[in-house]
């Protein structure tokens, strides 16, 4: 009797883990195909893995008659596949086989547990460039004024802002001259790190002079210069994110692609976002579907211009958006639009820059080019989801007139 109590106490203290070995080579073969080539080699460094794992708990495992069992049915399985008792091995523990890290090999790591995502994760885009032209996570087009400091995201992992200002006096029309960015701390992946660019300073570091998320972890958040001082890339494996910003003439653009269940991870409180919501309708450059604004090219001052006029009509405008946007898309007129309210050649650059920011980040090739109809009151090509915003109505309607 003593030795049994011996016995049992010894086992609760190192408890018998056959299940846990077992429950490993179930998961280390359950994705495995029989009739593919490769299975023999698979199963047996999964045999090999298993019967590791049982050697380990051998004497714990004593007098488990579980555990004899499964000793017995690793040497039959071993023989009936021709395995070598020595050979390599698969890594029984799974929680390894990901990078904590990294978005996509931790949602794949939960679909190979049979966890509830068992899909892909989609990804939503945002940019905002220009007037500003705002592209939202829904892929509704705007344009609007939101003079001063908005939100563009504030979730429980980002946090961007962007400050416009006046680019005509006596216009409406605002442009981008400030954006700061905040990446919240996430477990042992990233500390919190802030991200401030304005026009003529856009580092290729982080506020503290870091260029990247911590000392260990130093891919999971870094910062790429693409081009000194004008365009730096942000690479946020841990929440699978990346970020582009530009600075093209005197202002700045910003370009975002984010996993959707964590772009909508924010409370209630943090609903005023314009990539999540688009702009307020006060701050749409629209009334009653016409912007007031002149579009037949009367003489505008060239925002940051040293001399005093430049003159664009609707058809040099036009001519000159053609040069660096070939498609007629909604990045076509915005670049027309945009040159008929500022005068400011950069912002053809801007256009050109912002779709091919799309091509590069957004999910969905068929959702690039936002088509506008023809159809008075707005709307896009057939089958889309899109809207362009009334005051672009306007423009485009013109333009076809």
């Amino acid at each position: 009797l003593p030795s049994i109590l011996c016995l049992a106490d010894c086992q609760l203290q190192t408890p018998c883990r056959i299940q846990k070995c077992t429950t490993d080579f179930v998961s280390l073969t359950s994705h495995l195909n029989f009739a593919l080539d490769g299975f023999d080699l698979e199963f047996c460094k999964a045999l090999r893995a298993y019967a590791a794992c049982t050697y380990r708990n051998s004497k714990v495992c004593r007098g488990n008659l579980v555990y004899h069992s499964a000793v017995l049915g690793i040497s039959d399985l071993m023989s009936q596949r021709n395995c070598s008792k020595d050979g390599p091995t698969s890594s029984t523990n799974l929680e390894v086989t990901h990078d904590p890290c990294n978005y996509s090999g931790h949602t794949g790591a939960r679909e190979h547990r049979g966890e509830e995502q068992t899909s892909p994760p989609t990804y939503l885009f945002c940019s905002l460039f220009g007037d500003p032209h705002l592209r939202t996570f829904k892929d509704h087009f705007q344009t609007c004024k939101v003079e001063g400091a908005w939100p563009l995201i504030d979730n429980n992992y980002l946090s961007v802002q962007v400050t416009n200002v006046p680019v005509v006096p006596g216009s409406s029309a605002t442009a981008t001259n400030k954006i700061t960015i905040i990446f919240k701390s996430y477990r042992d992946c990233t500390d919190q790190k802030v991200y401030q660019a304005v026009t003529d300073d856009l580092p290729a570091a982080f506020v503290d002079g870091t260029t990247s998320g911590s000392d260990g972890n130093t891919k999971s958040l870094r910062i790429v210069e693409k081009v000194g001082g004008k365009y730096v890339e942000m690479h946020a494996r841990y929440i699978g994110t990346t970020v582009y910003i530009r600075q093209l003439g005197h202002y700045l653009t910003l370009a975002i692609r984010m996993p959707q269940e964590l772009a909508m991870a924010y409370e209630e409180s943090q609903d005023l976002q314009l990539c999540v919501n688009g702009c307020p309708s006060s701050e749409r450059i629209d009334d009653s579907g016409h912007l007031p604004l002149s579009v037949m090219g009367q003489l505008l001052p060239q925002a940051g211009a040293t001399h005093s006029w430049s003159v664009y009509t609707l058809e040099t405008a036009t001519t000159k958006c053609h040069e660096k946007i070939l498609v007629k898309d909604i990045y076509f007129y915005s670049c027309v639009f945009d040159l008929l309210t500022t005068g400011d050649v950069n912002f053809t650059a801007a256009a050109h820059s912002a779709l091919k920011d799309v091509e590069a980040l957004h999910p969905r090739k068929e959702h690039w080019h936002i088509f506008p109809s023809n159809e008075s009151g707005g709307g896009v090509g057939k089958g889309s989801k899109f809207f362009v915003s009334p005051g672009l109505v306007c423009l485009i309607l013109t333009a076809f007139l």
